[in-house]
């Protein structure tokens, strides 16, 4: 299984990116799908997870910026991410955790430049 992330980018800060990551195949049932980053020289971190049911964690920095959607039914994370800042340039890696099994995809690179 594959786990496809795309939607990363140069942008400016105060701009806003979405990102979108699908598995190659079914992976219901979904326990909970998520987004990490690793920025430069810094381990990687939780940004935000979805959970089967439909509810969300934030990690602290990132509540109110961004925003985690999941479609289970498509084994497909999604992250928006608004006003973006220079400190959000990172790798940003996707997640998908069943009950037997975790998943992680590439990583799509996010480039913030002030």
């Amino acid at each position: 299984v594959q786990l496809q992330a795309s939607g990363g980018g140069l942008v400016q800060a105060g701009e806003s990116l979405k990102l979108s990551c699908v598995a190659s195949r079914s992976l219901l049932p979904v326990a909970a799908m998520a987004w990490y980053r690793q920025a430069p020289g810094k381990q990687r971190e939780l940004v935000a997870r979805w959970l089967s049911g439909g509810s969300t964690i934030y990690a602290g920095p990132f509540k109110g910026r961004f925003t985690i959607s999941g479609d289970d039914a498509k084994s497909a994370v999604y992250l928006q991410m608004n006003s973006l800042k220079s400190e959000d340039t990172a790798v940003y890696y996707c997640n998908i955790n069943t009950h037997s099994q975790d998943y992680w995809g590439q990583g799509t690179e996010v480039t913030v430049s002030s």
